[in-house]
């Protein structure tokens, strides 16, 4: 007896997996269409096979579990797949059976039957290379849907060694692996992912980035932050800067400077987001005396719609700030030589801060690196602030060099400046 591959009904298509955000998560797989899923894209359905020729002893059995399967007899069909697996002796045999059993457990919405089919099917080892991926998908679907975790993180284990730049199914295992309160591995098994890089020498699936960061920062890893920096470096976005700096935030004990440096280079990124971050950043920074700072972070933050100016909470800072900001205007003139002029670093780096915050970067690298030199000098927070402020400038050569050279606390915010300097 001959049956093509098609005319078995077997019509599983490699695929992308697709994921929701829970760790439960379907898998949205090409599947038959007694599914009702999504068909898969034309050029990824499988091409014509050349026939299966079952053994003579195995003929009766798979043509009578052949007219079940079309009758729809559900009563008779555990039955008859019983019996012609009890006669198969060969790879065509396996794979006739396994495929006529996917067709009446499909029909007859038993998952049970439907992974021992797929089971079957993969087992066969006459299921084309380029189905497999597809299959292994449908695999791990049903055992999800059978709650069968641990298998389901095996399917999935077994379609990455196949398809190691399926960013999807690394993603979705990465949940299962969570869910099993294996939050390491699957942190591990997406860095892994991200390391390997995506299909052809492109750059991961950013959706593997965002997963990392999340998992190790529900973890309250530190691997998080460098996660961060690394999804920051390849996708550079609003929405990257500003969850990569608050992870940065939360996951440090920053001091009010520190908080204010962190705020300072959101700002530059175009990543200050939402009332918190806005106002954070013009109470600190009038808190440090910088009120020309501050009214300008708010009044960037009205011009782009992301703050409302009418709020009382931004109109009685506003009301607080303004007559303090004009007299720091004023004094921005003179900050230059009182920095460069001044006997201490503490002072010195005050007036490079107030050239830095009316925007005036690159006189406030002179006076950073003027307040190396003098008495009292942290010299961990002045290349900060001088490296900041070179970024800011254009200074690429110069920032990378003063970035470079901070250590201690300030080290994690110094890379992620570096960052924003490789992004520009």
């Amino acid at each position: 007896m001959k049956f093509s591959m098609t005319a078995l009904g077997l019509a599983i298509a490699a695929g992308a997996l697709g994921i929701s955000s829970a760790a439960s998560a379907q898998y949205n797989t090409p599947a038959p269409a007694p599914q009702g899923n999504a068909a898969p894209p034309a050029d990824a359905q499988p091409q014509e096979q050349s026939k299966i020729k079952v053994s003579r002893g195995a003929s009766k059995a798979i043509g009578e579990l052949q007219a079940t399967v079309k009758a729809n007899d559900t009563a008779n069909f555990a039955a008859k797949v019983a019996a012609a697996k009890a006669v198969s002796k060969t790879p065509d045999d396996r794979y006739a059976v396994a495929a006529l059993e996917y067709q009446g457990a499909v029909a007859a919405k038993d998952n049970s039957a439907r992974a021992d089919a797929l089971e079957g099917l993969i087992a066969s080892g006459k299921v084309p290379a380029a189905d497999l991926p597809g299959m292994y998908a449908d695999l791990a679907n049903t055992y999800t849907g059978l709650n069968q975790a641990a298998r389901a993180s095996a399917t999935l284990q077994r379609l990455i060694a196949i398809d190691p730049n399926n960013a999807s199914a690394v993603v979705v295992l990465a949940n299962q692996l969570k869910a099993q309160g294996k939050t390491a591995e699957a942190v591990a098994l997406l860095r892994k992912s991200i390391a390997s890089g995506g299909a052809g020498g492109a750059k991961p699936d950013e959706k593997l980035y965002k997963q990392a960061v999340q998992l190790a920062y529900d973890a309250k890893s530190p691997v998080a932050l460098e996660l961060g920096r690394s999804w920051v470096s390849a996708y550079p976005s609003a929405n990257s800067w500003h969850n990569s700096i608050a992870i940065l935030r939360n996951l440090n004990s920053l001091d009010e400077q520190a908080l204010l440096d962190a705020l300072r280079l959101e700002r530059a990124a175009g990543a200050l987001t939402g009332e918190g971050d806005f106002h954070r950043y013009a109470y600190l920074a009038a808190t440090k005396g910088f009120p020309g700072e501050a009214k300008a972070v708010l009044e960037e933050g009205f011009a782009a719609g992301k703050i409302d100016r009418n709020k009382a909470i931004f109109r009685d800072t506003l009301a607080d700030i303004n007559p303090k900001a004009a007299a720091d205007k004023a004094a921005v003139s003179s900050a230059a030589a009182k920095g460069t002029a001044a006997a201490t670093a503490k002072v010195a780096l005050a007036n490079g801060d107030l050239l830095y915050g009316a925007g005036d970067f690159a006189k406030a690298a002179e006076v950073y690196r003027a307040a190396l030199g003098k008495s009292g000098a942290d010299a961990n927070l002045i290349n900060l602030h001088l490296g900041a402020a070179l970024a800011r400038s254009g200074d690429k050569a110069g920032a990378t060099a003063a970035l470079n050279a901070v250590t201690g606390p300030n080290a994690e915010i110094a890379k992620f400046w570096l960052v924003y300097l490789a992004t520009r």
